[in-house]
């Protein structure tokens, strides 16, 4: 990358974005964001007009139920603009990611026979591994699509050496929440589907970053966290509607095998937090208007694709600050790719440092009021194939579209007083 892009104007109104972030206010950096991002004040908003106007039970006859039910149908809306789902029915509002995976390996292995074949990888987070190892139980053989060790790629070639007539499901991440990669997803979907088999992706660390399009991703499901794309501690999972529709459910016998997606929402899902997720993509679709104006696109759809624009734009100028002087330590093992190329990674960075444990760092790092985290971020596996269990993990700076290059170059400072 130009070394003019570090010092360019962001392509973001920082004032305006950071306005609509309550926390950002309080003193603190977080640069821990891949864990959790900070919500938006209308995400809070909608939670607050929920329960103070429609706090009741959904489904029934008086209005107020009436305005609820409209309300959580809403939010599901919302959702499925954001990823441009084919139909509202087709999103699974859920408690968490976890959660949601194991619902959804569940009911999916109900449908598999011994001999079944499932693909995980040993880069994703456990979310997206444990639940599907599992149904080894069942006499379903999994296999493990590993990172190349020297490039610490996901190499198709090496998926399709373990694709075969008997292959169902593959599990992969869009994006590693430790590598930062972003997966080639369209071109993994195709291959998977030239086999005949289904394609789960775990879409935690990228969505936050890049507009997540399930039609022209070509997945059967897709899933991420609404706490870490500025929402509420909910989580979302795709599926395409003739899947949804052939799986057996989760929930109570009588709920009818049509009943999509309530049936996989046993209780039902959050109202008030449901309801909320409809700020999301109203504030994408504001930064759309306020930087373009005249120039934004019409539709939503179009201003959702104009906001993860000037996101990417943004984010690569805080990437590659970060990653120019971490490359420039000859003490400092990077663990991803070493370049802030936008169509290849995230800013989501992770490091070691060659005599001092991981887990040292951050707490030298706290003082100064900026959060950052070190560990195995539930990619154990990861971790583990690396070698990087005796340094206690890895230290991780995550950063997304409100931070700033001021706050990067605070972070550097300490950085380079520290190693």
């Amino acid at each position: 990358m130009s070394a003019s892009i570090l010092t360019a104007p962001s392509p973001l109104d920082l004032d305006y974005v950071r306005s609509h972030f309550p926390a950002l206010t309080q003193g603190w950096t977080f640069l821990d964001n891949a864990g959790g991002s900070q919500i938006l004040r209308p995400v809070v908003e909608r939670i607050t007009e929920f329960l103070y106007d429609s706090n009741v039970q959904l489904g029934a006859s008086y209005a107020v139920s009436q305005t609820a039910t409209a309300r959580v149908e809403q939010g599901t809306a919302a959702m499925a603009t954001l990823i441009n789902a084919a139909a509202a029915e087709e999103v699974v509002l859920g408690p968490s990611s976890s959660a949601l995976f194991r619902i959804l390996a569940h009911c999916l292995g109900q449908t598999l026979q011994p001999g079944d074949e499932i693909v995980v990888t040993n880069c994703d987070h456990e979310a997206n591994i444990s639940p599907w190892m599992e149904l080894q139980r069942l006499g379903i053989t999994v296999k493990t699509w590993r990172v190349n060790p020297d490039t610490l790629d996901l190499a198709i070639a090496d998926l399709e050496a373990l694709l075969t007539s008997r292959t169902r499901l593959v599990a992969v991440t869009h994006v590693s929440n430790v590598l930062g990669t972003i997966n080639p997803i369209r071109q993994i979907a195709d291959r998977v589907h030239a086999h005949g088999a289904l394609l789960c992706v775990d879409g935690v660390a990228y969505a936050p970053h890049r507009r997540v399009d399930v039609q022209a991703l070509d997945v059967d499901f897709y899933v991420f966290s609404l706490y870490k794309v500025y929402g509420p501690h909910l989580a979302m999972l795709y599926g395409k509607r003739e899947h949804l529709l052939a799986l057996p459910g989760y929930n109570h016998y009588f709920v009818e095998p049509t009943a999509i997606p309530y049936k996989f929402q046993p209780g039902g899902t959050s109202y008030e937090l449901s309801y909320s997720a409809i700020a999301i993509p109203q504030y994408l679709q504001t930064l759309a208007q306020h930087h373009l104006g005249p120039a934004a696109a019409a539709t939503a759809t179009g201003q959702l694709d104009q906001a993860f624009a000037l996101i990417q734009d943004h984010e690569a100028a805080l990437a590659e600050r970060l990653l120019s002087f971490l490359r420039s330590k000859p003490n400092v093992r990077l663990i991803g790719r070493p370049e802030a190329e936008a169509t290849q990674r995230v800013p989501t960075i992770a490091f070691t440092v060659d005599g001092l444990a991981s887990d040292q760092i951050p707490p030298q790092i706290d003082p100064h009021n900026i959060g950052i985290r070190s560990g195995h971020f539930y990619a154990l596996r990861l971790i583990e194939a690396l070698g990087l269990l005796s340094q206690n993990g890895v230290v991780r700076v995550s950063m997304v579209h409100y931070n700033t290059l001021t706050e990067c170059d605070r972070l550097i400072q300490l950085f380079d007083e520290l190693f």
